[in-house]
């Protein structure tokens, strides 16, 4: 209906008068819709009127300009640029819509994100335009998903929100298994399909976490220190922050991290192999030494 509502004011800028006949057909529906249209419109303080005659119909008065309708100049840019990131995600209809309110405002919008869905494979671009046409078009989806220590099970679920935190992509569904509202690893969702029911939005908050995606105490997340090889400088800006990492007299660099201690960080401190050390706490280090040890068996089991 907002697209309908902008085309008609748009229409109505470019052509001044329309018949609501004419509008009917631009926008496939019946003159009666049309006219409650401009009733909306006219409630809304835009000066939308209707005359009879020869060259009647439907116009704007000759005084009105969109961007004066208590919109100040930061807020049509904001409006632009909010509909410009939405474009990047794939959504359909806001290229048209932003061209409108661009020529309404007079004013190109700043494209300050851009966000690219593919990998090598293209399989993972797919998937996300499964999931924007889930949410956009409220249809139910369903997928099988793997939990955090890999046991595998059927979800159906009803999509309203796409996330990105901490390097990772979510999806905040009503999980009709739960019967909850529940937060899924986009990566973890595995022969995902795009069912034809619709569904109607729930009034349920969307805070409750399917994965470990609420506040640890300090106590849970004891601070971590660990040593790692200066020439890995370019891995350490990339995955710790400024006042995690001190960089030391000899080029190498001491990380003081607090996380949740499970295996995407154990598998992270591993991952720089021989280039890293953990320092303290004691048993973290006893818990890389153990699974280091679990690695050396693998390998060289039998021989």
């Amino acid at each position: 209906m907002i697209n309908r509502l902008i085309g008609i004011i748009y229409i109505l800028l470019k052509k001044g008068t329309v018949t609501a006949g004419e509008l009917a057909e631009r926008f496939e529906v019946s003159t009666r819709t049309i006219y409650r249209d401009v009733e909306h419109l006219s409630m809304a303080g835009i000066p939308v009127y209707t005359s009879k005659g020869k060259n009647g119909g439907i116009s704007l008065t000759e005084q009105f300009v969109l961007d004066k309708l208590m919109v100040s100049d930061e807020e049509q840019q904001r409006i632009l640029t909010a509909l410009a990131s939405l474009q990047e995600t794939g959504a359909s209809e806001e290229g048209e819509i932003l061209k409108k309110l661009g020529d309404f405002f007079k004013a190109e919008p700043v494209n300050w994100v851009s966000i690219d869905f593919s990998d090598w494979s293209g399989r993972h671009k797919e998937l996300f335009e499964q999931i924007r046409e889930s949410i956009l078009g409220r249809r139910v989806m369903e997928f099988d998903y793997y939990g955090r220590y890999g046991e595998m099970t059927k979800r159906t679920v009803e999509p309203v929100q796409l996330l990105f935190k901490d390097y990772t992509w979510y999806v905040r569904a009503y999980c009709r298994n739960r019967n909850a509202m529940r937060l899924f690893k986009v990566y973890r969702m595995k022969r995902v399909k795009v069912l034809e029911e619709i569904y109607a939005m729930r009034n349920i908050p969307l805070q409750e976490p399917e994965d470990q995606m609420r506040t640890y105490t300090e106590e849970e997340m004891p601070e971590v220190v660990v040593w790692i090889d200066g020439r890995e400088a370019y891995r350490v800006y990339d995955r710790f922050e400024e006042e995690e990492i001190t960089r030391l007299p000899d080029g190498n660099f001491e990380i003081r991290m607090r996380y949740v201690l499970d295996d995407w960080v154990y598998g992270m401190i591993l991952s720089f192999g021989p280039s890293a050390r953990v320092i303290g706490p004691e048993f973290v280090r006893e818990e890389i030494a153990r699974r280091i040890g679990e690695m050396k068996e693998l390998y060289f089991e039998g021989e």
